[in-house]
């Protein structure tokens, strides 16, 4: 048994039978879009190892010790004749 599975005969005859199949109008599209496809997963990879080469930087971290907001002057409710309540 040979240790040689594929020889350049076998892979041009694989390359043929790929072009027979989709044309070759196709081919192109096809292989700009499994190089879009490994972009974004080598891209989402290197996010999970924190390690992402084309996301920006971390924004700043934000003040959390701020003074808390004085509440507004509190607004007097009217009665009108009919008893409905106005703001």
């Amino acid at each position: 048994m040979p240790f040689n599975f594929f020889t350049p005969t076998h892979l041009v005859i694989i390359l043929l039978v790929i072009v027979v199949l989709f044309g070759a109008k196709k081919l192109p599209s096809a292989a700009r879009g499994i190089g879009q496809s490994l972009r974004i997963f080598k891209a989402e990879m290197g996010a999970k190892d924190g390690k992402a080469e084309d996301t920006a930087p971390p924004a700043p971290p934000q003040q959390l010790n701020q003074a808390p907001q004085q509440p507004s002057a509190p607004q007097h409710n009217t009665t009108t004749q009919q008893g409905n309540v106005q703001s």
